[in-house]
C-alpha cells in the first residue's frame, strides 16, 4: 500500500538524536516510513511504538520484536504508553496532516479532485463527518470554522451561501459542495478550495485540541534530554508547536514560578523552523509547506 514519502526524512532521524537502546514514539506512523528509519538505528534493546488511528495503517504494522503498533489517536499517548508500561521515552516525532495515501483515497473525501462523499474522517470508524458539519452547524459556526481553520477572509458569505444552498438538498458530495460555493472563491481557485477544504479537516477531527493534548503528555513521557520533533503544515499548527516548545502552553504565554524563573520546558534546538530542500519539494510537492520545530526536554 502506497503512503507519502516522509517528509524530511533524515533531517527528522538526525533531530531525534536516536540511542541504540532508546525507546521512541512514531506519533503519525502511516506508512510507517520514519519508523523503518529509527528501527535502523536502534538496537535489540531498543523500541518504538507507532501510533494511528487510521484503520489502513494497521495494515502497514512491522514484523519486528523492537515495534509495537498503537490503533489510536495519538491524543492518548501516555495512557497507552503506560499501558505497555512505559513511563518515560527518549524520542517523540509526529508528522502531522494529511497523508498522500489517505488524499489519494476519493473515497476519504479529503481531496476536492474526487467525485466523492464528504467524509474526512482520520478513523472513518468513528466520529462526525463533514456532511454532518455542513447541513448541521449554523451558518455562524461555519463562519468561524472557515474563518478560524482556514484562514478565509469571505468566510461570513461563504457560511451564509451553504446555509442557503442546503434548504434545497443535503451537501453529501464533493462535486455538489464545489459546485455550490463555485461563486465564493476568491483568488486563486485551487488555494481557495484548499483552504475551506482544510478547514472542513480540522474540524472533523478536532486536531487543534488533539494537537494541544498530544504535546502536553508528550512533555509528561520524554525523558530529560529527550527530543521532541515534530512536522507542521499550516501556520496555526506551526503556532502551536513553536509557542509549546518555547514556554511550554498553546498561547505562548510566559509563565513564571514562586521565584519569578520562567518555565522553560524545552531547550529549542533550531530558533527557526526546518524546512525541505529545494530537491525535497520538487521530489515531492507535497512537502512544500513543511515545517519542522525541534525541542529537547530540559
Amino acid at each position: 500500500m502506497a503512503y507519502h514519502l516522509p517528509v524530511l526524512y533524515q533531517e527528522s532521524l538526525d533531530s531525534l538524536k536516536i540511542e541504540k537502546k532508546g525507546v521512541y514514539v512514531d506519533a503519525t506512523f502511516g506508512g510507517g516510513g520514519h519508523t523503518k528509519g529509527i528501527l535502523q538505528q536502534i538496537g535489540e534493546g531498543g523500541k518504538v511504538f507507532g501510533f494511528d488511528q487510521d484503520p489502513d495503517a494497521v495494515k502497514n504494522a512491522l514484523e519486528d520484536k523492537r515495534f509495537q503498533f498503537v490503533k489510536s489517536n495519538f491524543q492518548y499517548l501516555k495512557n497507552y504508553l503506560k499501558l505497555y508500561g512505559v513511563k518515560e521515552v527518549d524520542g517523540i516525532l509526529a508528522d502531522l496532516g494529511v497523508s498522500s495515501h489517505q488524499l489519494d483515497q476519493a473515497e476519504r473525501g479529503f481531496s476536492y479532485r474526487f467525485e466523492a462523499d464528504l467524509d474526512m474522517r482520520m478513523n472513518y470508524e468513528s466520529g462526525k463527518s463533514a456532511i454532518s458539519i455542513l447541513n448541521e452547524y449554523s451558518a455562524e459556526n461555519l463562519q468561524k470554522v472557515f474563518s478560524k481553520y482556514g484562514e478565509i477572509r469571505n468566510s461570513k458569505t461563504l457560511a451564509q451561501t451553504i446555509e442557503s444552498a442546503r434548504l434545497s438538498r443535503k451537501i453529501e458530495r464533493n462535486e455538489d459542495f464545489i459546485e455550490i460555493i463555485e461563486g465564493c472563491v476568491r483568488g486563486q481557485r485551487n488555494r481557495y478550495l484548499s483552504q475551506v477544504y482544510q478547514a472542513l479537516r480540522i474540524e472533523v477531527n478536532d486536531e487543534m485540541k488533539v494537537l494541544s493534548e498530544f504535546l502536553i503528555q508528550a512533555t509528561e513521557v520524554l525523558k530529560p534530554g529527550g527530543r521532541l520533533v515534530i512536522i507542521s503544515y499550516h501556520s496555526l499548527e506551526d503556532r502551536m508547536v513553536k509557542n509549546f516548545l518555547k514556554t511550554g502552553n498553546e498561547n505562548g504565554v510566559v509563565e513564571k514560578d514562586f521565584y519569578g524563573n520562567i518555565n522553560r520546558p524545552f531547550k529549542i534546538i533550531s530558533k527557526k523552523p526546518i524546512l525541505p530542500s529545494d530537491l525535497e519539494i520538487k521530489e515531492n510537492p507535497r512537502s512544500r509547506s513543511a515545517k519542522m520545530r525541534v525541542g529537547e526536554k530540559a
